[in-house]
């Protein structure tokens, strides 16, 4: 059986509603019009189960979607500790489902209003409507943030501060198309790059790293 969002029953139930009293009304091409909205929106808000079998040391990606780059981190998040960021494009197609990279404790959550830039511009990511999130994990803090696009006009994070969270655990969903920036220490190995592809709670995107350059 399809799973589905929460977030998403107002948007299949309305317009599905909509249809059949457009039927009532005798107006079929509209009712068929509704329906068709009423499952694109079915298709977006889906949210499958995840699993993974990853090691202990493995950062999993927060986000379905395509790697649009790999770099450093802006000013403000590098003297965080987190000096490296990767993010990923979640096109209307994607499950918008976000999950926690790591396991830890929400040490804050900060939620922004902002602009609707296209998702892929790199100026989205401060000038947006934005969530950012830090996570202290056993191996020290990661952090992410869910970035409203073009077509996104509502972030959705499930997290409080204090609050413990699990590696693959749904933390939220952004609304429509979007991105989501993950920001990573130093010390870590990054395992993808741009144009590659990701699945929320299962791609190994980065791993943690022991002083003599080994997986721990």
């Amino acid at each position: 059986m399809l799973s589905l969002a929460p977030e998403g029953y107002p948007f299949i139930l309305v317009p599905g509603a909509a249809g059949v009293l457009a039927v009532a009304f005798g107006s079929w091409p509209v009712a068929i019009v509704l329906w068709l909205v009423a499952a694109g929106c079915v298709a977006f808000f889906r949210d499958p189960a995840r699993t993974s079998d990853a090691p202990a040391e493995a950062i999993l990606a927060p986000a379905d979607g395509k790697v649009l780059s790999v770099g450093a981190s802006p000013p403000s998040v590098a003297e965080l500790g987190l000096p490296r960021q990767i993010s990923i494009f979640m096109s209307p197609a994607d499950v918008h489902v976000n999950r926690a990279p790591v396991a830890g404790l929400v040490r804050t959550t900060r939620y922004s209003r902002g602009r609707h830039f296209p998702a892929f511009r790199d100026k989205s990511s401060d000038a947006n409507e934005h969530c950012f999130v830090v996570l202290d994990g056993a191996r020290g803090p990661v952090a992410f943030k869910q970035i409203a696009g073009t077509l996104a006009r509502r972030v959705v994070c499930d997290l409080a501060a204090g609050e413990r969270v699990e590696r693959g655990q749904r933390v939220g969903i952004i609304k429509f198309s979007s991105r989501v920036d993950l920001f990573l220490p130093a010390s870590v190995r990054v395992c993808v790059g741009a144009g590659d592809r990701t699945r929320a709670g299962v791609t190994i995107v980065a791993s943690y790293e022991a002083a003599d350059g080994r997986s721990e």
